[in-house]
């Protein structure tokens, strides 16, 4: 018997992956992972075909979501994990978000189409039955039109935080999220707090007050962040009495992110299930 090995961080297309969930499920089990988790942004709706493909597929599921939210004016994003998925508190936040995610789509596309050959039409084809429409369907337009080769592209030229065609969106304060999460039941993890080159990211501080309001862990082992950032995170989760994960942000084919390429330890799964209102799915 070889180790456990758990990614706890996917996407499909009910949020930005290119992958319906019953089929993020069995890509993980045939990539050998035993446990996965399925964490669309602001929505729960892949949560009953990763189920059943779970049980078919005889992997173990985690079922949570990604909470957009800002601090101090910046974007971040905490994982939720195995919450009620109808507590009032948290599914009014992803509610807002998510109509919020769609209003700012189209006003980056008014700015985009300015300057290069792109259309709400466009956009709407790319996102497939998607129930939160957002800025990697605006990047798959763009590769669609042959403006951008692929996804990274489009974020690091056109999509980025600090560019000229960035809108600005509603997210929840990150404590009141993380408050509305363990309202939920959920368990709420910092996802990947240290991706300084995705844009500017939350200095210290934050994680203090996140940490306070209820906060459980630090997503550390993620491709996005350098092993400076990963020990700097480390020594921040060590300080605060977090544990901490390692996740692939799996988007299908639409990033270079693989399945199982970071893991987290059969010991924080045990933790989050404690924590946790409901319980991973098995076979």
């Amino acid at each position: 018997m070889g180790p456990v090995r758990i990614d706890l961080h996917t996407h499909s297309t009910a949020s930005d992956g290119t992958e319906v969930p019953g089929d993020v499920v069995a890509a993980a089990a045939a990539a050998g992972l035993d446990v996965v988790a399925l964490t669309d942004h602001d929505t729960t709706a892949g949560w009953v075909e990763a189920t059943d493909s779970a049980r078919r597929h005889g992997i173990d599921l985690v079922l949570g979501t990604e909470v957009s939210a800002r601090a101090h004016g910046i974007s971040i994003h905490l994982l939720s994990y195995l919450q009620d998925p109808t507590a009032l508190a948290l599914t009014h936040e992803l509610d807002r978000t998510a109509e919020a995610r769609v209003g700012r789509a189209r006003s980056i596309v008014e700015l985009l189409a300015q300057d290069y050959p792109i259309t709400w039409d466009d956009v709407v084809a790319q996102s497939r039955d998607a129930v939160v429409l957002g800025r990697p369907h605006i990047a798959d337009a763009l590769v669609e039109r042959g403006v951008v080769p692929d996804r990274d592209a489009a974020f690091a030229r056109l999509l980025r935080a600090d560019g000229p065609y960035h809108v600005p969106h509603y997210a929840p304060a990150g404590v009141d999220a993380v408050r509305a999460i363990r309202a939920a039941g959920g368990v709420p993890v910092f996802a990947h707090p240290g991706a300084d080159a995705r844009g500017e990211i939350v200095p210290d501080d934050v994680f203090d007050a996140l940490a306070e309001a209820g906060l459980a862990g630090l997503e550390v082992d993620h491709r996005d962040h350098s092993p400076a950032q990963r020990t700097r995170l480390t020594a921040i989760a060590q300080r605060l009495g977090l544990f901490v994960t390692g996740s692939s942000d799996y988007h299908g084919s639409g990033k270079a992110n693989r399945l199982g390429e970071n893991l987290t330890g059969p010991e924080v799964l045990a933790e989050i299930e404690d924590q946790g209102t409901t319980k991973v799915v098995r076979p």
